[in-house]
């Protein structure tokens, strides 16, 4: 019976009525046991009647007996038959495939499902289905049906393609591929059918089926591939590892997108990887599809039209996630690659006459990176639309894709460069930022930053595994600035990218290094037209822009337990255009050991105007180590035919961890007026001198500028006591000033930092006080040299133990010479010194008074300048402190023919002796010299010699000090031919030596010596 009915399986259908055909046969007979044979397959179905109103059903294929497969659909008028069952396999057979669906004229049946495998044996494959038909007239085509469900194991049927259709019937769809089947008891599962191909007619391919997910013991299979056509399906997912120690299978690839005439589809994301069994590997991550091109535009075909748009590129997919690593002993799997971005189309030509023609297409961004894989790299930005019409915009290019996240130890993808600028499309695509690298293990390092627009930020480094594991990656580095294209008014050059932090380390392990901030470019001015005959004067030439500024430095990553790591320094500022300014350094960055040094400043541009150097960036700070560096200024630039130079650039600033102060820059050399010299940073104990002043130009006509001044000493830091209590910081010494141009002042020199307080010392040991820092010597110039900066007062801190510790003021500084008839500079005071109440034999010295500066020599007809004073004697300590000793007064300048010379100046006064304690004694200082007159000029008056400085008085209890000894007056100055000589100065001390004029005579005659000064009085017993 059984075979009869496979025999007459089509003749079940009640063909009159036209309805649907009946079922298909039963299953053939199985073969005998003993035999091994196949079972017989199953009858076909009936065919369908003819169509009614909407179409019946053809008959469902007969199910196939075990290991026997599924009967054909029957055909139908309207809706088609789906094909049968495959039948179960037997013990070890495998399962029989299911029918096919048959076409219909609208919607065609589905294939059949396979059947299941028996054990051991694989499951049928699901069968394809069937394609649509059409209706005569204005019908829709069917759409293609989805290909059936492949059995246990099976894989997945594929979709059928869509009906035609004529008249004005709408076309179906592209039907989708079936689902693959599961894997059987240690068997890969199916893979997932393929979607139905678009075409000309019908553009969107049918979706692919996903792939099967696998079975749950033995080592997974790998994941169906998806579809090509229309969006690509997504692969297949893994299912849950098995107990066997293996391996997980890969993801499959992505289908890639579809072109089409305005915008492609985008392509298809990588399946993601299995996981690993114990000691298995994790499987692969799918590719992802790559987007395609934008069609090109169209092109304008009447007089004065616009052309139309150029289509945008699509998408890459992004790829699949590499499957994790076995519990013990199993590598993670690697990341599937992203698809690269498509490029967007050209924009369509105007035609004359147009205002405004069509703009470019942008360019799409690529696809994302999978995790470890590489970016895609961005579109090409369309071409400005219109070559005849006028001025179409430039579509913006494309970015770089994202790198991927980098796997278990893995490295990120790096950024893909953004698309490079041209003549219409001036800006390149910005870059693509770098992928973060993974978590676990040693990290991966960022990805590098394309380059073209401005420079994109690089990926950071993730932070290292709980293992203790090698350093992490480094940040990457900034991508450099793009460099702008010149016109009237030049745009700017665009701006370094900033470095990308560095990863932490492990627990021994290094921080991975910051990346250096990308260089700024630089702005162009673009010349002017040349002169002819018919207009002799050229044209203007366009202004420059600024340079891009450097980009900051990364930070450095943390380091391990028992590392260190070191901060990126930052990038270097760009140079500056025509009249443009350097960009300013990059800041460098805090570090656990030495702090980055900052950037320089960019120079100035060298036409027109010079541009201003940028200021140095700033040190980086530090917790526990050295600090960088600070940066220079940058030099100033050179002046075009009439222009200014440029200032340089201000130094870095120092501070409290960064004790010197970076130069100031050079001034630039101009045609006409120098630039002034930069300042010197501030600083923390020291600074860095003026910068040094540009030279003058060829006509040398205006006067030069100043020379930068120095910076001030910074003051010292009060140190922590202990048990041996340590030194307060000495003061920094000033900075000197810088040297004037041809006609341009002398800087002036910077002030002494003060001296700091020593803590309290601990019994038995005394604090040691500090020395005040020394003043800086005023610079050289045609006005007076300034002032010396004050010496800072030491303090001696004592406890009541013991112990002699010593400390002095700090030093006067010196006067600065005068210039041609002008005066000396003063000298500065000493500073004083207190000691505290307490220690017995502690000596705090009172310091030395500056020396005046000479007065400069006249020219003819000119006087000499005058000598300047010497600066006063620092005051004693308290206990047993000496006062300090005045400084000399500068000598007076010859005077010019005729003229008288220059007076010699003053002597400083001694320092006051403080009162004694215990059994010491304080002195009081010694009175500077006078300094001696200049010689006066031919037919001129010798210089007048200065008063000697007043002894310093003593007193105190106990044994009196004894008082200083007062200065020596200066001599006369030499009479010059017919002159008189000068003036005897009186001595100095308790009492003036009287005041004896010199004799009027012979040319060269010396005046007479001074009486010597009388012996102050002793002071009284206390």
């Amino acid at each position: 019976m059984a075979a009869y009915n496979a025999a007459h399986a089509g003749e079940l259908g009640f063909k009159a009525l036209s309805i649907a055909g009946g079922n298909g046969g039963n299953a053939g007979d199985a073969g005998l046991v003993g035999d091994g044979g196949a079972g017989g397959n199953g009858g076909n179905g009936g065919a369908g009647g003819p169509g009614g109103n909407g179409g019946w059903s053809g008959g469902k294929g007969g199910t196939g007996g075990d290991g026997g497969n599924g009967g054909n659909g029957g055909a139908a008028g309207a809706l088609s038959g789906s094909g049968g069952q495959g039948g179960n396999g037997g013990l070890g057979g495998d399962g029989g495939h299911g029918g096919n669906g048959t076409g219909a004229n609208s919607n065609a049946g589905s294939g059949g499902d396979g059947g299941k495998g028996g054990i051991g044996g694989q499951g049928g494959a699901g069968q394809t289905g069937a394609a649509g038909s059409y209706l005569s007239g204005d019908g829709n085509g069917g759409n293609g049906t989805n290909g059936g469900a492949g059995g246990t194991g099976g894989d997945g049927g594929k979709g059928g393609d869509a009906g035609t259709a004529t008249g004005t019937g709408n076309l179906g769809g592209n039907g989708n591929g079936g689902a693959g089947g599961q894997g059987g008891i240690g068997g890969a599962a199916g893979d997932g059918g393929r979607g139905a191909d678009g075409d000309a007619s019908n553009i969107n391919g049918g979706n692919g089926g996903n792939g099967g997910n696998v079975g749950i013991a033995g080592a997974g299979g790998n994941g169906g591939a998806a579809g090509n056509g229309g969006v690509g399906g997504d692969a297949g997912t893994h299912g849950a590892e098995g107990s066997a120690p293996t391996g997980g299978g890969n993801g499959g690839d992505g289908g890639n997108g579809f072109a089409s005439s305005t915008a492609g589809v985008n392509g298809g994301a990588g399946g993601a990887g299995g996981n690993g069994g114990e000691h298995g590997n994790g499987g692969n991550g799918g590719n992802g599809g790559n987007g395609f091109t934008g069609a090109a535009g169209v092109n304008a075909t009447t007089a004065g039209g616009s052309g139309t748009s150029g289509g945008n590129g699509t998408d890459g997919g992004a790829g699949g996630a590499g499957g994790l690593g076995g519990s013990i002993t199993g590598n993670g799997g690697n990341g599937g690659l992203g698809g690269a971005g498509g490029s967007g189309g050209n924009g369509g030509d105007g035609l004359a006459g147009a205002q405004v023609t069509a703009a470019g297409a942008n360019g799409n961004n690529g696809g994302s990176g999978g995790n470890g894989g590489n970016a895609g790299s961005g579109g090409a930005g369309g071409n400005a639309g219109g070559t005849a019409g006028g001025s179409g915009v430039a579509g913006t290019n494309g970015s770089g894709g994202a790198g991927g996240t980098g796997g278990n130890a893995g490295t990120a993808g790096d950024g893909s460069d953004g698309a490079a600028g041209n003549a219409s499309n001036v800006n390149g695509g910005k870059g693509g930022n770098g992928g973060d690298a993974g978590t676990a293990g040693a990290a991966g390092q960022g990805g590098a930053v394309g380059t073209g627009g401005a420079g994109g930020n690089a990926g950071a480094d993730g932070a290292a595994g709980a293992a203790i594991t090698g350093p992490a990656g480094n940040g990457g580095n900034g991508g450099a600035g793009y460099n702008a294209a010149g016109d009237a008014g030049a745009a700017a050059g665009t701006s370094g990218g900033n470095g990308g932090a560095g990863g932490d380390g492990g627990n021994v392990g290094n921080g991975g290094n910051g990346g250096v901030g990308g260089s700024g470019k630089a702005g162009v001015g673009i010349a002017g037209t040349a002169g002819t005959a018919s207009t002799p004067n050229g044209g203007a030439g366009g202004t420059g822009s600024d340079g891009g500024n450097g980009g900051n430095g990364g930070a450095g990553g943390a380091g391990g337990a028992l590392a260190i790591n070191i901060a990126g320094n930052g990038g270097f500022g760009g140079d500056g255009g025509a009249g443009g300014n350097g960009g300013n350094g990059g800041n460098g960055f805090t570090a656990t050991t030495a702090g980055a040094n900052g950037g320089n400043g960019g120079s100035g541009g060298a036409a027109g105007s010079g541009g201003h150097g940028g200021a140095g960036g700033a040190a980086g700070t530090t917790e526990h180590g050295t600090v960088g560096t600070n940066g220079n200024g940058g030099q100033g630039g050179n002046a075009g035919s009439a222009g200014q130079g440029g200032n340089g650039g201000r130094g870095g600033d120092g501070n409290a961890s960064t004790p010197n102060g970076g130069r100031g820059g050079n001034g630039g050399d101009p045609a006409s007026v120098a630039g002034a010299g930069g300042a010197g940073g501030a600083a923390g104990s020291t600074v860095g001198g003026g910068g040094t002043n540009g030279s003058d130009g060829a006509s040398g006509t205006a006067a030069a500028g100043a020379s930068g001044n120095g910076g001030d000493g910074g003051s010292g830091y009060n140190a922590a006591g202990d048990a041996n209590a340590a030194a307060g910081a000495n003061g920094g010494k000033g900075g000197a000033g810088g040297d004037g141009g041809a006609i341009g002042n002398g800087g002036n020199g910077g002030a002494g930092g003060s001296g700091k307080v020593g803590a309290d010392g601990y019994t038995p040991s005394n604090g040691k006080a500090a020395n005040g820092g020394t003043g800086g010597a005023g610079s050289n110039g045609t006005q007076p040299g300034q002032a010396g900066g004050d010496g800072g007062t030491g303090n001696s801190v004592s406890s009541t133990s013991w112990g002699a510790p010593t400390i002095t003021g700090g030093s006067g500084g010196k006067g600065g010479d005068g210039g041609a008839a002008a005066d000396g500079g003063n000298g500065g005071a000493g500073g004083g010194a207190n000691g505290k109440t307490g220690g017995i034999g502690a000596k705090a010295y009172g310091g030395a008074g500056g020396n005046g500066g000479n007065g400069g020599d006249g020219a003819d007809g000119t006087a000499g300048g005058n000598g300047g004073a010497g600066g006063a004697g620092g005051k004693g300590g308290v206990v047993s402190g000496n006062g300090g000793n005045g400084g000399v007064g500068g000598s007076g300048g010859k005077g010019g023919a005729g003229e008288q010379g220059g007076d010699g100046g003053n002597g400083g006064t001694g320092g006051y002796g403080e009162n004694h304690q215990g059994t010491g004694y304080a002195k009081g200082g010694n009175g500077g010299n006078g300094g001696n007159g200049g010689a006066g000029g031919d037919g001129g008056a010798g210089g007048n010699g200065a008063a000697g400085g007043a002894a310093g008085v003593a007193q105190g209890a106990g044994v009196n000090g004894t008082a200083g000894t007062g200065g020596n007056a200066g001599s006369g100055g030499a009479a010059g031919s017919g002159g008189a000589g000068g003036a005897r100065g009186a001595g100095g001390g308790a009492e003036a030596g009287g005041a004896v004029s010199a004799d009027a005579g012979s040319p060269g005659q010396t005046g007479i010596t001074g009486g010597q000064g009388t012996k102050g009085a002793d002071g009284t017993h206390g």
